[in-house]
C-alpha cells in the first residue's frame, strides 16, 4: 500500500539530559506545523581507497550522521496571558529563554549559554524520524495580508528511522492566527515613529554546528548574528533618513505589535538596531517603498530582541 506524504505528525519536547530521548507524545507535545521538510541522513562518506589489481568501487563508510528539519509554525499566543504557547519548546531549543509572569506575559529573549535541546519526532504515515539533541535557529515573519509565522530550522543527532503507527495528535492548544493588517497589527515603529509596513522579518541568525569527536557528539549553537529586514512606504527624509543613519552607523529602536486582545498580542522589540545600507527603492501599486536592513545589537547583553506575548 502506498504511503501518503501528506499524513504527518510533528512532536517536540525539551530534553532533561542532552541527547537523551525525551519521548514526546501526541497528547502533550504535538506541533501544528506546515511546510515540513526533513533531510534524514546528512553526513559524509569515507572512501576506503584500497589499491587493488582491478578497477571499480571499493565502498564507503558513512560517518558524522545527523538530521536536519525545517517547518513553519503560526505566530499566535496561547490565548491566555501568562500561559506559554504550545510552540514555546521550539523557541527554547533555538537559544532563547522563556520567562513567564503569571496571568500577565510570556517573554522570549536570546541567551549566550545554558542552551536547551529538544527531541523532535516526525512521523510520515507510519515511519518515525527522530532528532535527538536538536538545536536550531528561527525567523519571525509578519507580512501584510499573510499569516504571521515562525520559520524553524533544526539540526539533530541521527537515529535510524523505524516503523511506528501515526500517533493521535492533540493540537487544541494552538490558537487561530490573525492575518497581518492595519486592524490586527496596530503598531510598527522605527525610532518611535509609526510607518506603513509591507513585510517584516527578524532572523535569529544562530550558527549551529554538528560536532562529532571521540568521546562526545553534540549539536551546538556556537554564535549568532541577528538580522532584521523590512519594507516600508518611503517617507520624507526629515521623518526618516536611512541613508544618513547608515552612513553614520546610527541605531534605532524597532517595534512591532500584532494582535489586540489579551492572550493574542505579540510584541517584537529590537531596542538597538544599527541601520545598514538600504536596498533599491521599489514601486508597489504606484507608491515608492524602501527595503530597509538592520543589525540588532546588544545593549547590556542578551537583549538584542524580545518577543513578548500578552
Amino acid at each position: 500500500m502506498s504511503l501518503r506524504f501528506r499524513k504527518k505528525v510533528l512532536l517536540a519536547k525539551i530534553e532533561t539530559t542532552y541527547g537523551t530521548d525525551a519521548t514526546p507524545t501526541g497528547a502533550a507535545n504535538a506541533m501544528l506545523a506546515s511546510n515540513i521538510s526533513i533531510q534524514p541522513m546528512e553526513g559524509s562518506d569515507a572512501e576506503r581507497g584500497h589499491d587493488q589489481p582491478y578497477l571499480g568501487n571499493d565502498g564507503t563508510i558513512p560517518y558524522d550522521l545527523h538530521s536536519r528539519m525545517t517547518f513553519q509554525i503560526e505566530l499566535a499566543g496561547s490565548g491566555t496571558a501568562g500561559t506559554a504557547p504550545a510552540w514555546g519548546p521550539l523557541l527554547r531549543a533555538c537559544g532563547a529563554a522563556e520567562t513567564i509572569a503569571a496571568s500577565t506575559s510570556v517573554t522570549y529573549n536570546p541567551i549566550s549559554d545554558g542552551f536547551e535541546s529538544a527531541t523532535i519526532y516526525l512521523n510520515i504515515d507510519g515511519t518515525l524520524y527522530a532528532l535527538l539533541g536538536a538545536r536550531g535557529t528561527a525567523t519571525f515573519r509578519v507580512n501584510a495580508s499573510a499569516i504571521p509565522i515562525i520559520e524553524f530550522e533544526f539540526t539533530g543527532l541521527w537515529t535510524k528511522p523505524v516503523a511506528q503507527a501515526l500517533p493521535t495528535a492533540d493540537v487544541s492548544a494552538f490558537q487561530k492566527p490573525l492575518v497581518g493588517s492595519a486592524a490586527h497589527t496596530p503598531t510598527f515603529t522605527i525610532d518611535g515613529t509609526g510607518h506603513v509596513m509591507r513585510n517584516f522579518a527578524l532572523m535569529l541568525g544562530n550558527e549551529v554546528e554538528a560536532r562529532f569527536l571521540i568521546g562526545a557528539e553534540a549539536i551546538e549553537i556556537i554564535d549568532r548574528a541577528e538580522t532584521l529586514e523590512t519594507q516600508i512606504e518611503a517617507v520624507a527624509l526629515s521623518t526618516l533618513d536611512p541613508f544618513a543613519l547608515a552612513r553614520d552607523q546610527g541605531t534605532v529602536a524597532v517595534s512591532l505589535v500584532h494582535g489586540k486582545t489579551a492572550g493574542s498580542i505579540a510584541t517584537i522589540a529590537v531596542p538597538n538596531a544599527q541601520v545598514q545600507r538600504p536596498g533599491s527603492p521599489v514601486e508597489a501599486q504606484g507608491i515608492k517603498e524602501w527595503p530597509l536592513n538592520f543589525a540588532p545589537k546588544p545593549v547590556t547583553g542578551n537583549d538584542q530582541w524580545t518577543l513578548t506575548l500578552t
